[in-house]
């Protein structure tokens, strides 16, 4: 990731700021995230399956240890990413080999703007009047630069893979 990324000091602010106020309670809120990605886009349920048990409903999979596991994970790398504001460079092997992970595993670029957009919306249920339209505009930046990178993970990989 450039280090010239579109971030201002203010901006990075709002999302330390706002962050602190959701990651107290990790799986509570990834689960806000997930039902919502669940309600925009269902297909992605059969993406997750564990001991190659497909699961029969959201409700069912937002209830599974294994998924619960994964909301931690996923929690984490936001964390991550808020925890390296200055210097998001530093994550961009780890960004890079995690979008080639979700690749192998059937996960689409396209996919990615439902979770960014069920992301904004944890923020928004999570954060209520303090999720105002400048905290939207920098995690959205944020947001971009993390699958950005991701994104790398699939551009990477040989033709045909």
């Amino acid at each position: 990731m450039e280090s010239g990324m579109p971030l201002s000091g203010g901006q990075r602010a709002l999302i330390r700021e706002s962050w602190q106020r959701v990651s107290g309670s990790p799986v509570q809120h990834g689960l806000v995230l997930f039902t919502r990605l669940f309600d925009l886009d269902p297909d992605l349920l059969p993406l997750f399956q564990y001991n190659c048990k497909q699961f029969a409903s959201p409700q069912e999979c937002l209830s599974a240890p294994e998924f619960l596991d994964h909301i931690r994970k996923v929690m984490l790398v936001i964390d991550a990413a808020v925890s390296h504001l200055e210097n998001l460079s530093c994550l961009e092997e780890y960004l890079c080999n995690l979008g080639k992970k979700h690749q192998a595993v059937g996960v689409k670029v396209e996919s990615f703007s439902t979770v960014g957009e069920s992301l904004l919306y944890m923020l928004e249920k999570c954060l209520g009047t303090a999720f105002s339209p400048e905290v939207q505009e920098a995690w959205s930046k944020l947001y971009s630069a993390v699958v950005k990178a991701m994104r790398r993970g699939w551009e990477t990989l040989p033709e045909g893979d």
